[in-house]
Order: C-alpha cells, then structure tokens, then sequence
C-alpha cells in the first residue's frame, strides 16, 4: 500500500485538501497521513484538524503533497521543507496544490523545473523562484516526479492524473465517476484519462459502456455483447455512443489503448511490450494510431 502524506500549515484550503484527500481515499491502494509542524492546524475557512507532527517512514512509491494557504499566511520551518526536499532526492513524488508550490520552491524543488499555480500566485512566483518555468493557465504540470496544480478544485485534476498513471485509466475513471466528476478538465499535459475526457454527458446508456470498456480496454469487446449488456442494439448503441462522446465504442477502447501505452512507453517500456500490454496483437497497429494521434490538430 501507498502513502499520501499531506503536509499542512495553518489557514489551509479546505478543498486543496479535500479534493485530492477524496481522491486517493476512493482509489483503492492508499494510506493517507496528515502531518504538520503543530498538531492543531487552523483552517483558512475556520475549521481546526488534528494532524500529526511525527512523520511516517517514507519509500520512493510514496506521495508527499502540500495542499495551498491564504496567501500571507502560510508557513513551514526548515525541517518540514528539508523532508519535502529529501523525498523527492530518494525517488519518491512531492505534489503541491495551489500556494502550496512556494513550498517545494523554498524546499529548492522548482529550481530548473516546469511549474505552476494559481493564477493570482503566477507573477509571485516566478518572481521567487527565477529559476523556475512557470507555466500560466493550465491545471498542473508534472517535471521529474514534482507536480504542481492551480488554484483549488484543480487538486481533484492532478490526483485523478496520479492515479491514472499509477492504476491506469479505469481505476481513475471509477474513481471520477464516483464522485461525480465526469468532465475532463486540461492540464499542462495530455491526461492519461480519456474517459475523462468524454464523460461530460448525460447517457447512462453510454456511461454503463464505458465503464465496461474502462475496466477491460485490453481485451477483445465485441459491439454485440456491448449492446447486448446494456439492453439496446448494436446500431442504437453505436448512434448514443457517438452522439454523446464523439467516438465510436472501437474508437474509444483505442484511446485508451494508445494512452495507456504511451504512458508505459514513457516509463521505458518498448513499444512492442507496451502494443502487447494494451490488448494488440502486435506493435504495428499501435504505431499506427499514435501516428495518427500525432497529426491531429491540438
């Protein structure tokens, strides 16, 4: 099991917070911790939690995340961003919410990275951290295992985004759904989720599918047992599918393939290993799609 360990400071953001504490509490995996330089920690919005000073031992396969603040108000010792920083020195992943991007600079983590935050925070911090690239108006950027969010509710985008990169896209889109959180939003990069993506409908028909695609995008799915599944014919099925995502069921089965190769293909898997990983027969169809992928307008 994973540990996500959020590290507070008085006058958190409750949804900075939150947002990503919900995400990883639903995706199956995940010890969460709360730790803090005081054991009370005043919330900007007024309520008090309970953290803990002592902080729990800590692998490369861990998350340190440090949820934002009222601006001005917001602070930690050198201790705390010594931790931070030795974290991400012994291969594990440090993620900041909004404000709390100052952190990871103070803890000498932005320094010739790609970063952002939000977009009240952009001018200040790249003023504080001059050798740090801050990128403006996106949701989050990740830049060797530091990533970085906007303002707020874009928590929820960057813990769906580590999720999809650790489980896959199924287990984030499960995790989406269940909260309710089906539109995809951009970040810096393309999401591992497209399911995210195309979820912004109101079919249950078409959500009922998905989530069986979702869940077995690496297998053979046949149209017949698709329809069949959900009570309607294959040329109905077909009809709602693409009316509410704008891809057919194959070409959405194929998104995902491609995304989840891509991903493994970016953490040094080969692409014959990865084509074979995502349910095709062999490396030239994938090679093929990503082609295709590539030379679509963005």
């Amino acid at each position: 099991m994973s540990q996500v360990v959020f590290v507070l400071t008085p006058q958190v953001h409750l949804l900075d917070l939150a947002g990503p504490a919900q995400v990883f509490s639903t995706a199956p995996g995940y010890s969460l911790h709360y730790v803090a330089e005081t054991e009370s920690v005043p919330t900007w919005q007024g309520v008090v939690l309970q953290a803990t000073v002592e902080w729990p031992a800590l692998t490369p396969e861990d998350l340190v995340l440090v949820p934002g603040w009222r601006s001005g108000h917001g602070y930690f010792g050198r201790a705390t961003l010594d931790r931070i920083a030795a974290h991400h020195a012994a291969g594990g992943t440090v993620a900041s919410v909004c404000s709390g991007a100052d952190a990871l600079g103070r803890a000498g983590l932005l320094s010739g990275r790609r970063c952002t935050t939000h977009h009240d925070l952009q001018e200040t911090l790249a003023r504080g951290y001059p050798r740090a690239s801050v990128v403006r108006d996106v949701l989050y950027v990740s830049d060797d295992r530091v990533v970085t969010s906007a303002g707020i509710a874009s928590g929820i985008d960057l813990a769906l985004h580590l999720v999809a990169l650790r489980h896959g896209p199924a287990v984030a889109g499960r995790v989406a759904r269940e909260m309710v959180v089906y539109a995809r939003r951009n970040g810096d990069e393309q999401q591992a989720s497209a399911m995210l993506r195309h979820r912004a409908h109101l079919s249950d028909v078409v959500h009922r599918v998905q989530d069986r695609i979702d869940a077995s995008f690496a297998e053979p799915l046949r149209l017949a047992g698709l329809a069949a599944g959900t009570g309607v014919s294959e040329r109905t099925l077909t009809r709602q599918f693409t009316a509410a995502t704008g891809q057919t069921p194959l070409r959405y089965q194929q998104l995902l393939r491609v995304e989840r190769a891509e991903h493994l293909i970016g953490h040094g898997s080969t692409v014959e290993a990865a084509a074979r990983a995502v349910g095709f027969g062999d490396a030239r169809m994938l090679r093929r799609l990503r082609s295709r992928s590539a030379s679509l307008p963005s």
